[in-house]
């Protein structure tokens, strides 16, 4: 269990580091062949990385009055933090191990 432990944390932080590098290039803007959108961005929250996105949203300034991210990345948020918690607490139970 301690092994699926330190992957749904390595899992977190490349999911969040991911994410991170997406918003800096939305704020550089310098590949313009890899356009990121809205829907690279939600995609990106849902698997684990809204909490990364939507501060980096306040940091780099981008889009905030896009009333579409500024609702979904907090109800994201809540959700992958509900999400790892169970999954910690539950032992990986629900995985059938």
């Amino acid at each position: 269990m301690f092994i699926l432990t330190v992957l749904l944390i390595v899992y977190v932080l490349a999911v969040n580091f991911y994410a991170f590098l997406m918003m800096k290039a939305l704020k550089k803007e310098e590949d313009p062949v890899q356009k990121v959108t809205d829907g690279k961005l939600a995609l990106t929250a849902a698997l684990g990385g809204a909490i990364t996105i939507y501060v980096c949203m306040f940091v780099f300034k981008y889009r905030l009055n896009n009333l579409f991210l500024m609702i979904l990345m907090p109800v994201l948020s809540a959700l992958n933090l509900w999400l790892w918690f169970v999954t910690i607490r539950s032992g990986f139970g629900f995985l059938g191990l």
